[in-house]
């Protein structure tokens, strides 16, 4: 079994998530996706390449995102390093991960059962 397959196994274990649960899983998610098939690191590399292309504002975390992103295919210690941010719940990694350049990664259906809905 697939780590992304133990990770919707104990999501959909649960019944009730709150949003912050369901961002961490979805940032684990994406972890283990990356570490099954490091290839989609292009994903967020186009991502970021496109949005700067169209005159995004946000330069500086961009282009971090894109150091971490081109440390991580160039070596374990960085790939290493890229899972373990997206893996923490510290301020630190809330902060990058608030600015995320993943989309594409997961897939509708993956997202779909990563959703959740507010009582309020």
């Amino acid at each position: 079994m697939s780590a992304a397959t133990d990770a919707f196994t104990y999501l959909d274990s649960r019944t009730e998530r709150s949003g912050d649960e369901v961002s961490a899983g979805r940032f684990r998610l994406i972890a283990n996706k990356i570490e099954e098939d490091p290839s989609l690191l292009q994903i967020p590399l186009e991502n970021i390449e496109r949005w700067l292309s169209q005159g995004h504002r946000s330069v500086a975390r961009l282009e971090g995102w894109r150091a971490m992103l081109e440390d991580a295919r160039l070596s374990h210690a960085g790939l290493s390093r890229l899972l373990e941010l997206l893996r923490d719940e510290s301020w630190e990694s809330q902060l990058w991960k608030g600015f995320s350049p993943f989309p594409g990664i997961l897939s509708s259906e993956e997202l779909q059962r990563l959703s959740w809905k507010s009582r309020h």
